[in-house]
Parts: structure tokens; sequence; C-alpha cells
């Protein structure tokens, strides 16, 4: 599959999905759902990043793309949550493909030492994982969702850097890894691509290979709650379930947070919470995963390939929900349109 291909189905699955908050799974634990009519024999395997489902975040969105899916076709999913260290990451997968699973989808990239191997063991099951370039894997049954995350978060910086009052804004990391410096990358782009001279205070809640700050909202609040008091209004937050710390420390603080891959505007319980998330970078995991498994329904799933889904094929964006940055959304769209004409190159790396 093409990245012209993946531009296509991105324009064709646009449309926003809504994510339903959902209870977290025990580790290790998972559920099973089953949908009458359509392709029966449908078996959809999902192994969540850390912190499972219930997220509100990048594991959530993948399995709404999954649900959509099986609203369509029909078939059940079989999800799977890592255990607290998540080192059973090769056993998630060879559980799901040993009970018949296919296809199988990892979520997130820290799948990437694993799922090469994991899939060349089960050659008759199609296999997709999340943030992980495949193409040098070799494997031609493992599909790579990718996204260019830095396009979507330069948005965010052009909107943070229009919308603060104090020229001071921050950025709180899950973990840091490449990945997830794409986020600041962008971020930090987009903010200076407003404001040469603006503020930026960026912190991690974990190092490389400890993905425990993608689950420690209580770390999260302190780091952003050191922004704000520090002098930053806006917040922006690339950690998955930690970022609902941040959230708590732009409340208490009277600031204003972003959110990440889901609007997350919609899927936060607390109204006091709702209200300071300003907007979201939508990642649209699932979208991607809703394309990969109707990709597979019809046959034409194109294995060892990398798929990216980019601004233009708005697998990246900004949410609008709540109307914060109605204002000042005709210059988030000039510079939107000046990243896929090419005018701007956004960075991967801070």
């Amino acid at each position: 599959m093409t990245k012209a291909s993946a531009k296509a189905m991105g324009l064709l699955l646009a449309g926003t999905l809504a994510l339903a908050g959902c209870a977290s799974d025990e580790e290790g634990g998972g559920t099973a759902t089953g949908n009458g009519g359509g392709s029966e024999d449908l078996k959809i395997g999902v192994a969540y990043d850390t912190g499972g489902r219930g997220d509100r975040s990048f594991n959530d969105s993948a399995i709404a793309g999954v649900e959509a899916a099986i609203e369509e076709h029909g078939g059940e999913v079989r999800d799977l949550s890592p255990n607290a260290d998540a080192s059973n990451r090769v056993e998630l997968l060879t559980q799901l493909a040993d009970e018949g699973y296919n296809p199988v989808i990892a979520v997130g990239f820290a799948y990437g030492e694993v799922i090469g191997d994991v899939a060349e063991q089960y050659p008759d099951t199609t296999f997709a994982v999340v943030d992980v370039r495949v193409e040098e894997f070799g494997v031609d049954n493992l599909v790579g969702l990718n996204f260019a995350e830095e396009e979507g978060s330069f948005l965010a910086g052009v909107a943070a850097a229009l919308k603060t009052e104090t020229d001071h804004v921050g950025f709180v990391g899950g973990v840091e890894t490449p990945l997830i410096q794409k986020f600041e990358a962008g971020y930090v782009a987009g903010a200076q691509a407003v404001n040469p001279d603006i503020t930026i205070t960026r912190e991690y809640i974990s190092p490389a290979g400890d993905f425990s700050g993608f689950n420690d909202p209580a770390r999260g609040q302190i780091l952003a709650q050191g922004m704000y008091d520090a002098g930053a209004d806006i917040v922006y937050h690339a950690a998955g379930g930690s970022g609902l710390g941040v959230f708590q420390a732009a409340a208490a603080s009277n600031g204003r947070a972003i959110g990440v891959d889901s609007d997350q505007y919609q899927t936060v319980d607390d109204p006091a919470l709702q209200a300071v998330i300003m907007t979201s970078m939508l990642k649209r995991v699932d979208n991607a995963v809703q394309a990969f498994i109707d990709s597979f329904v019809e046959g034409n799933v194109e294995g060892g390939t990398d798929v990216v889904y980019d601004l233009e094929s708005e697998g990246v964006g900004l949410a609008t929900t709540g109307g914060f940055i109605d204002d000042i959304q005709a210059d988030i769209d000039e510079y939107r349109q000046q990243i896929i004409d090419g005018e701007i190159q956004v960075p991967t790396t801070p």
C-alpha cells in the first residue's frame, strides 16, 4: 500500500468516530465482543500499548477503529493489555495468533522490537503495527501504520502561540523517544513560526526504555504544574494516560491544555477538565486501523509496507470541539496548506 492510497483512505474515513469511555482491562486480561452478520469468521486481535484500554487517548482510538470495522463487516475482537513492565509483549501477540485471531494489530512503537520475529513465526496471520516502520524487516505479512505527528503538532504549536497571553507555553512528553520527540519538534516549530521569541518549556515524564511515562498522571500533573507556576498558560501533552494530570494542573492554574491522539474534550468526564482543553492534536489511529481491516476483508493488504497518514490525508489535525480555536482557524488553515504544499518543512527532531 502506497502513501497515496493511504491518503485516499484517510479522506474516505475522515469523519469523526465517537470514542466512548471504557473501563480498563486487568493487566494481561482481555475482552471479546461479537457482532452478527457480515464476515462472521472475522476475528481481530488487538495488543494494546502501555495503559491499555480506557486511556481516553491512543489505545482507545485504536479500538474505536476496530469497533467501526466490526460494525461494518461483522466479526469479533479480542484485546489484551501488557503487564506492568510491558515485558510480555511477545506473549500477547503469540497468544492472539495461537487463538486464531487474524488480523492481529499491535498498538504502539514498543512492539517494534518483537513484531517482526513474531510475524515470521505466523506466516498465515496478517499483522499490523502502529508507529513502527516495517519495510526494513522484510516480512510480507506485516504492515506498518504510521503518522506525520510532527505536522499535526506544528498546528498545535501555532494554536498555542496564537492563544497564549504570556508568550510562554509548555510541552509534556510521556517517554523520551524519537516518536514523542516528533511531537515536541513539530510543536516547537509551529509556535516559533508564529512568534520566534516565545518561551517553550519542555519536560518528559520518563526516559527512553521506561514506558511508565504513558500511565503516570500524578507525575504529569507535577511537571505541568511547574510550567504553569513558571508562567506558561498553555501546555501540550503527548503522554497517553498521563495527560489527565496535565489537564488537572491546567484546571488548578486557570490555564489551558492541548490534548493528543483523540478529541480529549469529548473523552474526559469532568466538566472542569473539559473546559481547559482548548484543542487536541488528532492522530487518527482509528481511521488507520479501520482502513487496514477494510483492506484485510477485501483481500487488498500489501504486506511488508508502511502506510503514512499526514495532514493531506487527514491522518493528523486539530480538533475544534468547544469552539476555543474558532477565532484563529483561518490562520491555522493557512499554515496547514503551506505544509501540504511543501512550503513548510516540519522537523521531526527537536
